[in-house]
């Protein structure tokens, strides 16, 4: 969709720029919805009432006393326009500093031929190593914009930008400084983004509007029933935090157990899961505790026991040997 070159200092790097992105979707046109005719609109010229055609279509600028200054195609192209056919590059910086807020639309950046490869990687293999980005400016559709060049993989792609002035301000639309949070409310959230997060697999989500869209269209083109999709309400507002974030974590891990994908897989539990369960055994492990105290005790009494019968049977044992024997002398000193 444009071609031109990459121009940092005097080097220049030959490139064609692709569209990087395209939106899905089925385009739904005007039609009459008592018969379905198309309904088709017309250029009109509200002076003189006429239907214009395209290549009669000028550009115009009125201002706030109603003077029109009208400007035409062939005007537009004569302006000069540096960045018509280069990447000019303004700097290279480190990626932190470039808001996100400022990103717009997305491009490949391939070689416009074999003698542009050398620079090219050059140039990709410098940014990679210094992590930074490259602020440049370019023309597409006869419009300059600002853009951020980058690395993504092996290839070097642009990001048109917003200008820092279009960007509005957000004034006061932040919560005020007062409000704060506890720290067991933060690590109640921090472990429910942890169990949505378990699993999660990007490529795997898909346009639930869209294919109810289709699912609609293809209904009313074959005289079937239409179906009907239910919406989730939308969440009442949060009274009890800490019971919303629990809540929250339980109706996760019943998502995930239930999804299973055919494998029986347990979600890790969380530390107030843990803390439960831990103060739910308490009691259970003193009770334990206690049994096994009874029973040493009870195999202690019985070992005494034991050991006392074995005492006194021995000292009876030895009392009537020794009333034997006396038997015995006192017999014969008789004789």
């Amino acid at each position: 969709m444009w071609k031109g070159a990459i121009g940092f200092g005097l080097v220049s790097v030959p490139v064609r720029l692709y569209a990087a992105t395209q939106e899905h979707g089925l385009r739904l046109h005007q039609v009459h919805d008592a018969d379905g005719g198309r309904i088709h609109l017309k250029r009109t010229c509200e002076a003189c009432g006429e239907q214009v055609d395209y290549e009669h279509i000028a550009k115009g600028f009125q201002d706030d006393e109603g003077h029109t200054a009208v400007v035409t195609q062939d005007e537009l192209a004569g302006l000069p326009l540096p960045s018509k056919k280069l990447i000019d590059v303004l700097a290279f910086v480190d990626a932190g500093r470039i808001d996100p807020l400022q990103l717009s639309s997305g491009y490949y950046l391939a070689p416009e031929s074999a003698a542009a490869n050398k620079p090219y990687v050059l140039l990709r293999e410098t940014l990679k190593q210094t992590e930074r980005v490259a602020v440049t400016k370019i023309a597409l559709r006869t419009r300059e914009s600002l853009a951020l060049l980058r690395v993504h993989g092996d290839l070097l792609t642009l990001h048109t930008m917003y200008w820092p002035d279009e960007i509005r301000d957000s004034g006061d639309l932040a919560p005020p400084s007062s409000v704060t949070v506890r720290p067991q409310e933060l690590k109640m959230a921090t472990s429910l983004m942890d169990t949505l997060s378990e699993e999660f697999d990007l490529d795997e989500l898909e346009d639930e509007y869209e294919i109810a869209l289709s699912e609609l269209i293809s209904a009313h083109l074959s005289d079937r029933p239409v179906p009907k999709k239910e919406t989730a309400p939308a969440p009442d507002n949060v009274i009890d935090l800490m019971a919303a974030l629990q809540a929250s974590i339980d109706n996760a891990a019943g998502k995930e157990e239930r999804a299973g994908k055919g494998a029986k897989k347990e979600a890790a539990p969380t530390k107030s899961m843990r803390s439960t369960a831990k103060k739910s055994a308490a009691p259970q492990k003193r009770t334990a505790a206690k049994k096994t105290a009874t029973a040493s005790s009870t195999a202690k009494g019985k070992k005494t026991a034991a050991s006392t019968a074995k005492t006194g049977t021995a000292k009876s044992t030895t009392a009537r040997t020794a009333k034997k024997t006396a038997a015995r002398k006192t017999g014969r000193r008789a004789s």
